[in-house]
């Protein structure tokens, strides 16, 4: 048994494993390469908010509670968190590309199943299917973005990744609401169906482009022997959980301001009722404008952690300020626009931080288990701050969010500090 710097043994992998990493590809494959990933990615959180857009007109036809429809995306987060786990070794197995079509076919065939449910166990029967097929995009994503897209862009194209699933989550709602007002909610979800079709069958005419082999045997098998525990031994690595953590206080974070910030605000400042949603529309828009901006300034992989302290402290700040300094109900959407622009920044960082702690031919596991802490933060964050919300503690939701972005900080730089050194065992080795 040895000890070995782990960026050292990723540097001296690199050779062995360039055809596979697009370090020389052009712009033009890169950018055909980034633009499919995005849209496909954009469907995926398209697909995350469904049926939430539409609970007052389901509430009414299932006679269910608000509680009860909740926990339709509950079940649908459960399911796409235990998938993306094992989605990740299916990714190493088989490649992504037939992964990829597969989990938007059963999102298509999901939103299919939600038009035609008539009772409220179909929708939760559906909520499984489409956890199911949201589960295996993160896997399949960052397996073709960093095997098939050249190390100087890769910035680039997290920041595109990014800015297409904020672009998912706003045009859910926008799509959904006004073709449940002009026909109804089945109409609505059943375009949702064609537009998850229309998507797959773009894919499936550049399905050239997504082409990505799995790794070569020997080099598969060489890999398996590095690290004690054979496929499972990445998750000995300490930078893979500490990175697991950050994704799980990230989706915390995120879920505070999607579901109860806004609402928060207009208790604390007399936000018009009108402009509550704005401030989430504001934020999102405004966060994909710093995933631009966050894209650049991830050229130099060695700042990564620097960049996401910067942002997210500062929009702990901004999270602080908005709930306890006087401010007007008609300012609180530009703060939550600058809160969003400087989490965003982050955002390209945060991925590349992920890249550098996995081990070669482990893309789609690692990110796999890494990225379902997004899916466990989503599922747990309504229970703690919906609790705070419902006894009228609203500056305790934004000191928690202040919080937890702190907590974010700190767990990067560990992913760094965890990074730096790995025991990695060695058949025939002395101590």
């Amino acid at each position: 048994m040895r000890r070995r710097h782990y960026d050292s043994r990723m540097n001296t992998t690199t050779a062995a494993n360039a055809p596979q990493m697009g370090t020389g590809t052009s712009l033009k494959q890169d950018a055909g390469v980034i633009c499919l990933v995005g849209l496909a990615h954009m469907i995926s959180h398209f697909s995350q908010l469904l049926l939430a857009p539409l609970f007052p007109w389901l509430k009414d036809d299932f006679n269910a509670s608000y509680a009860e429809l909740g926990f339709l995306m509950t079940v649908f987060f459960v399911v796409s968190c235990a998938v993306q786990m094992a989605a990740g070794f299916v990714v190493d197995r088989f490649g992504p590309r037939p992964i990829l079509f597969g989990g938007l076919a059963t999102l298509g065939l999901a939103a299919f199943g939600f038009s035609m449910s008539n009772s409220y166990w179909m929708l939760a029967g559906v909520s499984v299917l489409a956890g199911i097929g949201n589960g295996v995009f993160h896997p399949v994503d960052y397996t073709l973005l960093n095997r098939k897209v050249s190390s100087p862009r890769l910035g680039h194209a997290y920041s595109v990744h990014g800015i297409t699933g904020s672009l998912g989550w706003a045009l859910a709602p926008a799509m959904l609401v006004p073709l449940t007002l002009a026909f109804s909610w089945r109409v609505a979800l059943a375009s949702a169906g064609v537009l998850a079709f229309a998507v797959l069958a773009v894919l499936w005419f550049n399905r050239d482009k997504l082409a990505l082999p799995p790794p070569a045997p020997a080099a598969h098998k060489d890999h398996v022997a590095a690290l004690e525990g054979g496929s499972f031994g990445f998750m000995k690595i300490p930078a893979v959980w500490m990175c697991f953590a950050f994704f799980f206080f990230y989706a915390m974070a995120l879920s505070v301001v999607q579901a109860f910030a806004p609402e928060a605000a207009r208790q604390l400042h007399q936000v018009p009722v009108a402009l509550v949603a704005t401030c989430l529309t504001v934020y999102m828009v405004c966060s994909a404008g710093g995933m631009v901006l966050g894209g650049f300034l991830a050229a130099d992989p060695t700042r990564c952690e620097r960049i996401v302290g910067f942002g997210l402290g500062f929009a702990a700040l901004v999270a602080l300020f908005i709930g306890f300094a006087d401010v007007s109900g008609l300012a609180v959407p530009a703060l939550f626009g600058v809160m969003g622009f400087a989490a965003g920044t982050g955002g390209p960082s945060r991925d590349l931080i992920v890249k550098r702690s996995t081990p070669p031919n482990s893309t789609g596991r690692v990110y796999g288990v890494v990225y379902s802490g997004l899916d466990i933060g989503q599922a747990i964050s309504p229970l703690v701050f919906g609790s705070m919300m419902d006894h009228g503690q609203y500056r305790g939701v934004f000191i928690g969010l202040a919080l937890v972005q702190a907590v974010l900080i700190t767990t990067a730089f560990n992913v760094r500090k965890a990074r730096r050194t790995v025991a990695l065992p060695t058949a025939g080795a002395t101590a």
